[in-house]
């Protein structure tokens, strides 16, 4: 199993089984609350087990975006499905919201209508309290299991378990206001639950619709990309570096800046290794890297120098009216000039530089714009010297 895939499968078991237990805990209290905060007329007790309630629901909504983000890529999603667990905590975040602004509307009817409240009975402290603890242990044992997978979605879903804990400990200072006389301080607990419950929606929803479109990594993480790309042999310069959220994870575009006399495929190979350093990051799911032999400032524009098919053909008929075959011709488009390197194959040394000597070099760069024409002749099959040259006069 590839590490990707290890990371994956832990993170799937951890949400598995850190939300079950959420569900099993929230339906015990939510139980509790509803049942007592009806029969001690807790309005606060009642709004939290409503917000109980919610939290179930949003439990079944992280166990199923988990599952679906953990689906292969294919032909509709090629970058895989990560952002299903961003398009959970965006719809997480809508359900806080319309579960926060019911409770203020509910709390608001019961303050208009003080002298209609009955006073609370004092079971209903002992349920908060019971679940203020409970809440408190759960938000502790999920969090530190999320942040151990890097799962923003799970982190999410731990500090919900935090805001529960915090509206209970509303709810019982409610409650011992009621108790203690102040009846109107039960519907300002419940009143201010909502508005808890509600900002914490507003905050999942937002952050989950700047995913969706496409934020980048903060600027610390991308230099920790950058520097992994920097560090690669090969690799003399990084520009370009994009980054775009998929899920937990990132997807990364960027340009690599190479020793423009090397081969295609060293580059290649380069920018291959690059890539494997990248997706060897726990933050990165996929990279997509470009080799540039100059800053793109400074290479120039397609359509300023011959294309290879022109200067091919150029090349190999100047060379067979002296009768001479060209073996390899490679092109150098750089910002200093369009550099041209014949290579012939090994043969009669001899007979070769007598023929090569009456081609008329300089006429055949002027006739291709060139810069420099270089002609090499392969000796073996590991080495190669020069043999003749044609240039601009050096500025």
């Amino acid at each position: 199993m590839s590490l990707s895939s290890a990371r994956v499968a832990e993170k799937q078991e951890v949400a598995r089984r850190t939300t079950w237990t959420s569900i099993a805990l929230n339906s015990g209290l939510t139980a509790a609350q509803l049942v007592v905060g009806f029969i001690a007329h807790s309005q606060a007790l009642i709004a939290d087990g409503v917000h109980s309630l919610a939290d179930i629901v949003s439990d079944f909504i992280v166990l199923l975006a988990n599952r679906q983000a953990a689906a292969a890529p294919d032909v509709d999603h090629n970058y895989g499905h990560n952002r299903y667990e961003t398009v959970a905590s965006l719809f997480l975040g809508g359900l806080l919201i319309a579960v926060g602004v019911g409770m203020l509307w509910r709390a608001g009817t019961r303050i208009v209508n003080l002298q209609d409240i009955p006073p609370v009975k004092v079971g209903a402290l002992a349920v908060a309290i019971i679940v203020l603890v409970s809440k408190e242990a759960l938000f502790r044992y999920m969090l530190r299991a999320a942040e151990r997978v890097r799962s923003a979605m799970l982190v999410a879903n731990a500090w919900h378990a935090r805001s529960d804990a915090a509206s209970s400990l509303v709810v019982a200072l409610g409650i011992i206001g009621s108790l203690a006389g102040f009846r109107v301080l039960d519907p300002i607990a419940a009143a201010l639950v909502g508005f808890m419950i509600g900002k914490m929606g507003w905050t999942f929803a937002w952050d989950a619709l700047q995913d969706l479109s496409d934020r980048a990594l903060d600027e610390t993480t991308a230099g920790d990309l950058r520097s992994i790309l920097l560090n690669t042999p090969g690799v003399r310069e990084v520009h370009e570096l994009r980054t775009r959220k998929m899920g937990d994870l990132a997807i990364v575009d960027a340009h690599i800046l190479v020793d423009p006399l090397i081969s295609v495929s060293e580059g290649h190979f380069i920018a291959e290794s690059a890539r494997a350093h990248m997706l060897a990051d726990p933050r990165v799911i996929d990279a997509l890297i470009h080799v540039d032999p100059e800053s793109d400032d400074l290479n120039p524009l397609p359509g300023n120098f011959p294309l290879r098919t022109t200067a091919n053909e150029a090349v190999r008929a100047a060379f067979a009216q002296h009768g001479l075959t060209v073996a390899t011709l490679n092109l150098h488009y750089l910002s200093t000039g369009f550099d041209v390197d014949v290579m012939l194959p090994a043969s009669d040394i001899g007979e070769s530089d007598a023929r090569l000597k009456s081609i008329d070099l300089d006429a055949l760069r002027r006739a291709l714009g060139a810069r420099e024409i270089r002609v090499m002749r392969t000796l073996g099959v590991t080495t190669s010297a020069p043999t003749a040259r044609a240039a601009d006069t050096p500025r």
